[in-house]
């Protein structure tokens, strides 16, 4: 097993490519610590995946952050340390440039860049006194490329790049890995909700004409998060079928 008895964090990993990447890393051995907005679907999350290993959960806002550093606080004192934080966290609220309302760019800012920080910063606290640990951040193939009507998304996506980047050189040498994965169109609740021309498109933009699945996503974080991957930092692995934006 690649992960075997690592202490993992996944924000947003009450479902969708949160819940297959907890599911994944218990498969690998890992310890998973659950978090979400909804502590229900947290809790019905955990419940399905106790049988896979040695996993908990709590309710996290990733934009308050008196609830990361407790987030935090709970996985060490649950399973003693913590060697991977995975921040998957994110949201969208699509318009476009002309449209795009002040209140749709703070909430998709706040979410998807500033809980990104927070969780970075407060995990990376904890792994520079272990001497180890990896940091992974959710990108886009829409922060690479750009998109229609997607630009709060599009720069969080970009952001999570340079923060990647920049953290990759500043802890490095404290033992502390930091990569970002670029997700194609992945089928998850929320785009099984679209029409079945818009999935078609997207389908098309792919180089293998599929969407792909949250395992797919799952599988790189776990290959990034394991010692396999030792020697890569500051990288953004895509995962998107080979997409032309």
């Amino acid at each position: 097993m690649r992960l075997k008895d690592k202490v993992a964090i996944i924000t947003g990993s009450a479902r969708g490519i949160g819940k297959a990447t907890a599911e994944k890393f218990l498969k690998e051995g890992a310890k998973v610590v659950v978090c979400d907005v909804n502590l229900e679907q947290v809790n019905e999350t955990v419940a399905e995946l106790k049988a896979l290993g040695e996993v908990d959960g709590i309710k996290v806002d990733v934009t308050n952050r008196e609830d990361v550093d407790n987030l935090v606080k709970f996985a060490v004192e649950r399973f003693g340390r913590l060697d991977v934080m995975v921040n998957n966290a994110g949201i969208t609220a699509d318009n476009t440039l002309l449209k795009l309302t002040e209140a749709e760019w703070d909430r998709v800012i706040n979410v998807n860049l500033k809980g990104v920080f927070n969780c970075g910063q407060a995990a990376a606290a904890v792994m520079t006194s272990q001497g180890s640990g990896v940091i992974l951040n959710a990108s886009s193939v829409v922060g690479i490329y750009g998109n229609f009507g997607q630009t709060n998304y599009a720069a969080t996506k970009w952001g999570v790049i340079g923060m990647t980047k920049t953290w990759s050189k500043e802890l490095g040498k404290k033992g502390i890995r930091v990569n970002a994965v670029a997700p194609g169109f992945i089928m998850t609740p929320m785009t099984e909700k679209m029409p079945e021309k818009v999935l078609d498109m997207m389908k098309e933009k792919a180089s293998v004409k599929r969407l792909g699945y949250p395992e797919d996503i799952a599988n790189a974080y776990a290959f990034l998060a394991s010692d396999e991957a030792s020697f890569i930092t500051g990288t953004v692995l895509s995962v998107d079928g080979g997409v032309v934006m």
